[in-house]
């Protein structure tokens, strides 16, 4: 149930709307925007049946959720998200302009990630992300270079400012990725990993939570759920493809599910057309079809040689196919109001507005 208050509300008003609600025996969640305060109320609605919630000062309207998500839902939040990384950066996800990250799917060693951090820099990518656990089909493959990758990643973030997103597999590794990391990824093989998203929950940093392979919209909100429902509520959703009976592509790039998304939460979306492509030609094509549906940003596997790649070499960009896709993605960027961080000729990168 969502309580939405009068404009005019005061501090002593809302105070006493949560107060009634709690002594119902339901948690709340107090969500500020610029226009309006939404009380969200989380637990059985049934609860508060005998509560004249509408009678109480500063109430405007009371509507019942009836998604099974409730902090991820559209309705509980007065704005949409906006997710801040790290905290000296400032970099954002969910805002106005289109965030894009980009890096190696794995961190190999200490040269190869430093050349393409810097590549991508330059190109306008705001975030950097490398594996350093890596979950594979295989046993026998590489499956990163542990917590080694993680000081390497910490290395090249102090030397270009890139805040770091990388994968998280267990909770067992959540204390000793979150020392390092900006940003907690969650990967499609465990986005109902329940035990790990809770875990992640605790922690007031950033987690980016990639839909399952076979997962549907309201199974990747509610997995969302997981982590804000244990307090952390910057979750950023990523649609990577999912798995049909199309074997042209690694995976297939549910463009409908981004338009979904921005209907059904405030949570802020991004794609990762690397891993939906599974060949490096198509990743552009489909982050264009990305931008134009709405996502709020991009990952992008970046390699500096991608024949050499010890995982998905495949459907990496080398950097200068990252840079003309960042400068041909300008396009769709303005066309769907957003403002985009350009390649400099001087290699920093600018933002071009929209």
């Amino acid at each position: 149930m969502i309580i939405v208050m009068r404009p005019d509300v005061t501090d002593a008003q809302l105070d006493h709307v949560r107060e009634r609600v709690e002594a119902a025996g339901m948690r709340t969640h107090t969500s500020r925007g610029q226009q309006r305060v939404i009380v969200g109320c989380i637990g059985d609605d049934a609860l508060l049946e005998d509560v004249p919630l509408l009678s109480l000062p500063g109430v405007e309207s009371v509507t019942p959720v009836l998604k099974p998500y409730k902090l991820a839902a559209r309705e509980f939040a007065a704005e949409r998200t906006i997710v801040q990384i790290g905290d000296a950066s400032d970099t954002v996800v969910g805002g106005a302009e289109l965030t894009v990250i980009a890096g190696p799917c794995a961190v190999e060693g200490e040269s190869m990630l430093r050349q393409t951090a810097h590549r991508v820099r330059a190109a306008g990518a705001r975030m950097l992300r490398g594996g350093a656990f890596k979950p594979r089909t295989s046993p026998y493959a590489f499956r990163g270079l542990g917590e080694h990758a993680l000081e390497l990643l910490a290395d090249v973030r102090a030397e270009t400012g890139l805040p770091v997103v990388t994968e998280v597999m267990d909770t067992r590794q959540v204390d000793l990725v979150a020392g390092y990391a900006d940003v907690l990824q969650v990967g499609a093989r465990n986005m109902q990993n329940f035990s790990l998203l809770s875990e992640l929950g605790r922690l007031q940093r950033p987690v980016l939570l990639k839909r399952g392979l076979s997962a549907t919209v309201r199974e990747l909100l509610m997995a969302a759920e997981y982590v804000m429902e244990q307090g952390n509520r910057d979750v950023i959703l990523c649609e990577r493809g999912i798995r049909t009976f199309e074997t042209s592509t690694r995976n297939t790039l549910d463009i409908g599910a981004i338009p979904v998304l921005k209907a059904e939460t405030h949570l802020p979306v991004i794609v990762d057309p690397s891993h939906a492509a599974g060949r490096s030609e198509l990743v552009a094509p489909l982050a264009f079809a990305a931008v134009a549906a709405g996502a709020d940003g991009l990952m992008v596997e970046v390699h500096p040689r991608p024949e050499d790649a010890l995982s998905d070499g495949d459907q990496s960009l080398d950097p200068d196919a990252f840079d003309g896709l960042m400068d041909r993605l300008a396009a769709f960027a303005v066309a769907a109001g957003r403002t985009q961080a350009v390649r400099a000729s001087g290699g920093a990168a600018q933002t071009a507005a929209a």
